[in-house]
């Protein structure tokens, strides 16, 4: 069987997982063995979105949840953002499947997931399994879900220019849930095990450090000077930094995950404490949903052993979408308390000429004409337009290194 106690995690780092237990869906040894040789009721192929998230559940980051959720939990949290038994649940994590594969599964079936280029549903069998063995799940429930009422609660829209609800929209209609074990050794293809740490491995970390206090950082762009003010903001306000680059899939517009990490190592190197700041990849994929998303990447890095959680301007949103402080806004809606993690709420940063330093709209007396507003759509777009980009937008070293990186591609 799987081990979902996590050994030596229960209170290992400053804070308990969420739900109480970091859950810990691998496995190896004898067990492994077994799961490679069984016969398969069916196959499912992963996408590149489902082979993350299988990740994050096999690694705990996604404790309690145990495998992919079954239609009660779903239900609960589309409409009422909770987890069954209560506990505050923002983003529901499902396995799409298409209609021919729902129509063979059974409560009790083994359903092997698989990375590779097999087709959707193809033929069961451990001779005959395509790609690549990731594990299986044992099914629990399978049915089918109402698209656009998921779009409206979760994104608040179902307006297909959204790219969070794009991408729902693209997606089966179906869902099979049940837990799940995952092969100890697997890893989503494309995702070096040099860019991420286990949260069980994060919460090692804090402990050593003697840290009792750690804020999490999130972002999906490359390093500028906005995010640093931030980070270092926080910084101020606890022990130790986290700095948790998402790395899943993202937009086709946004930096290889790659070069986005060397970038954040060069800022790290340069201008952190290295005793107060530790740097890992979050291999998750973006939604950009919005205040839910908010509150789910706080509840996640919970689970990593961090005690607070920077929520900056428009966290995880989607160009027009949602209000600028929404999230930061959104938060107020949970029991502090059974959240476990503090939001650290802060204003749009910015270059202030006038100020001769970096500010926010919380601290700066000054008007727009002399402020350079910093943002990773702004960067991107200049680094790839050839543009200079000012030491005030983004260091020096930093900008260096991603006009080498866009050139070299």
């Amino acid at each position: 069987m799987s081990d979902h106690s996590g050994p030596g995690c229960r209170d290992a780092g400053p804070i308990a997982p969420y739900g109480g237990r970091l859950v810990n869906a691998r496995v190896r040894g004898r067990r492994a063995a077994e799961l490679r040789t069984r016969s398969f009721d069916a196959v499912w192929r992963l996408s590149e979105e489902q082979a993350s998230d299988l990740l994050l559940v096999a690694d705990g980051a996604y404790s309690p949840l145990e495998g992919f959720m079954d239609r009660q939990a779903y239900e609960q949290v589309v409409c009422r953002m909770t987890l069954p038994g209560g506990l505050p649940w923002t983003i529901p994590i499902v396995l799409r499947i298409d209609g021919t594969l729902a129509a063979r599964l059974r409560p009790g079936d083994a359903l092997a997931l698989v990375e590779g280029d097999s087709p959707e549903g193809a033929a069961a069998g451990p001779a005959r399994q395509p790609g690549v063995l990731a594990g299986g799940l044992t099914v629990t429930d399978v049915w089918k879900v109402d698209l656009r009422e998921e779009a409206r609660r979760v994104y608040g829209t179902e307006d297909p220019s959204h790219p969070g609800v794009a991408r729902l929209f693209r997606a089966p209609e179906w869902c099979a849930g049940g837990p799940v074990e995952v092969l100890e050794w697997w890893r989503p293809r494309g995702l070096p095990a040099s860019l991420t740490m286990r949260p069980a491995r994060t919460r090692q970390l804090f402990l050593a450090a003697g840290w009792r206090s750690v804020a999490a950082f999130q972002t999906r762009n490359p390093a500028h000077r906005a995010h640093e003010h931030l980070q270092k903001c926080a910084l101020e306000q606890v022990d130790g930094l986290l700095i948790h680059p998402l790395v899943g899939p993202t937009r086709d517009a946004d930096l290889p995950s790659g070069v986005r990490m060397r970038a954040y190592e060069i800022l790290l190197w340069h201008y952190y404490p290295p005793e107060r700041t530790v740097l890992s990849a979050f291999p998750a994929p973006m939604r950009y949903a919005g205040p839910r998303e908010a509150v789910f990447h706080a509840i996640v890095r919970r689970n990593y052993g961090c005690t607070h959680f920077v929520v900056g301007r428009d966290h995880a949103g989607a160009d027009g979408f949602y209000g600028p402080y929404e999230a930061q806004a959104f938060f107020d809606r949970f029991d502090p308390g059974v959240l476990g993690i503090v939001p650290l709420k802060f204003g749009g940063a910015f270059f202030c000429r006038a100020c001769g330093g970096m500010a926010s709209e919380r601290t700066c007396p000054h008007g727009h004409a002399g402020r350079v507003v910093l943002s990773g759509t702004e960067l991107r777009r200049r680094l790839r337009a050839g543009e200079p980009v000012p030491a005030e937008f983004a260091r020096p070293q930093v900008t260096a290194f991603l006009q080498r990186a866009l050139a070299g591609r």
